[in-house]
């Protein structure tokens, strides 16, 4: 009987894997969860075992600060992934029409990638700084602006100048794996698009960006992760501000836990915030499968 219970191998090799795994991730998503139906407070530990249903969930449907900061997520979202997807497909192609040093131009491509977004948000909040900001220095230099711009001081310049960090320190992932479709794309059908008289827009329309399409899908779909749970680069320019216009849905949740010391209500926002990242990936998902499906029936 018990020659018969006894376990493989393979899965004692993978048992310390497991452990670690269920220590790290498994066991805190079961007590967040848990402490998301209960006014979990850090002040007051004995809070933890009070069970409060979904009070929670329900506070948080009639709590302003919560769909202000869930509308500028998915503001910041959009304005990112548009002009990140812009912008990448533009640097790709111009590598790609590259004939020379194009290993050095991916290099370079991939360099705001190194950098880590802590590390991005000190670079930005500097650039943007009011009196001794490179931007406001190079405006006043050029004769564009006489007067110093308030960039992290007024709500929507802020935001302009996070979506900017954003931007800058991610576009370089379309870029890659658009450019990894453009150098797997086999040439034929461009030549053919050619002999046939098609202008180079209508190349890159229906022959070109139907290949490509699922690569920026890819992207999307990765990129749509990073920028629904952004904190980093917010928290280090604006902190939020001002006054909490541009707050976010995890530093606002970061916020509430940890300043406010409320973790059942912060852990019900984060869990409520997750739905946001698993509708734009499941979009993207089905975007990806019908651009394949097409690339399929077309090649």
């Amino acid at each position: 009987m018990m020659k018969g219970l006894k376990p493989s191998a393979p899965f004692l090799l993978l048992l310390p894997a497991i452990i670690v795994l269920a220590a790290v991730v498994v066991v805190p998503l079961i007590l967040s969860l848990y402490s998301s139906f209960t006014p979990f407070r850090l002040t007051k530990p004995e809070t933890f075992f009070v069970f409060v249903g979904f009070r929670n969930y329900v506070a948080i449907l009639s709590n302003t600060d919560f769909w202000w900061a869930f509308g500028r997520t998915v503001l910041l979202l959009t304005i990112a992934l548009n002009l990140e997807m812009l912008l990448g497909l533009g640097l790709a192609m111009l590598v790609e029409k590259a004939t020379r040093g194009q290993r050095l131009l991916r290099t370079l491509m991939m360099f705001p990638m190194m950098f880590s977004p802590i590390l991005v948000g000190f670079q930005f909040k500097f650039m943007f700084n009011d009196n001794i900001g490179l931007v406001n220095n190079a405006l006043q230099s050029l004769g564009i602006s006489q007067d110093a711009i308030p960039w992290l001081i007024e709500s929507h310049l802020a935001f302009i100048a996070i979506s900017i960090a954003e931007i800058w320190s991610s576009t370089a992932i379309f870029a890659i794996l658009i450019l990894a479709g453009l150098l797997a794309m086999p040439k034929e059908p461009i030549e053919a698009a050619r002999v046939d008289g098609c202008t180079p827009w209508q190349t890159f329309r229906y022959v070109t960006w139907p290949f490509v399409m699922p690569f920026a899908y890819i992207a999307m779909t990765i990129r749509s992760l990073d920028v629904a749970r952004a904190y980093d680069i917010v928290k280090i320019m604006t902190d939020g501000g001002p006054a909490g216009r541009t707050e976010l849905l995890w530093t606002l949740v970061a916020r509430t836990a940890y300043s406010d010391g409320r973790m059942g209500a912060a852990n019900a926002m984060a869990y409520f915030s997750i739905l946001l990242s698993i509708a734009f990936t499941v979009y993207f998902f089905n975007k990806l499968a019908a651009a394949r499906t097409q690339i399929g029936a077309e090649w």
